[in-house]
């Protein structure tokens, strides 16, 4: 049975259970037929904006930033023992996030 586990054959029969899976769900889909409503967008029920948006990528590159920070700070602090460095540590990333969110 521990056959099973060894990583090619493993694979192997996941992918013939993805297979037979996917096989089973096209025969329960049914046909389908192409309409305008498939093909257009979808927007929650509203009209589409006549005029084409220019977001610029500096408030995800912020937030991104800001988390980022966050969790790789967590994680060093988490896998740290309770050294007063790690306080020091702490109070620096307050700091660098405090400055992210002030701008």
């Amino acid at each position: 049975m521990e056959v099973i586990l060894v990583p090619p054959i493993a694979f192997v029969i996941y992918l013939a259970l993805s297979a037979i899976l996917s096989g089973f769900g096209k025969i329960l889909a049914g046909k389908s037929s192409t309409s305008a409503l498939k093909t257009s967008t979808y927007a929650s029920g509203e009209e589409q904006l006549t005029s084409h948006a220019m977001p610029g990528y500096r408030t995800f590159f912020v937030m991104a930033l800001f988390f980022a920070i966050l969790h790789l700070g967590v994680l060093m602090l988490g896998s740290s023992n309770l050294a007063p460095m790690a306080g020091v540590y702490l109070i620096g990333l307050i700091l660098a996030l405090i400055a992210l969110i002030l701008g």
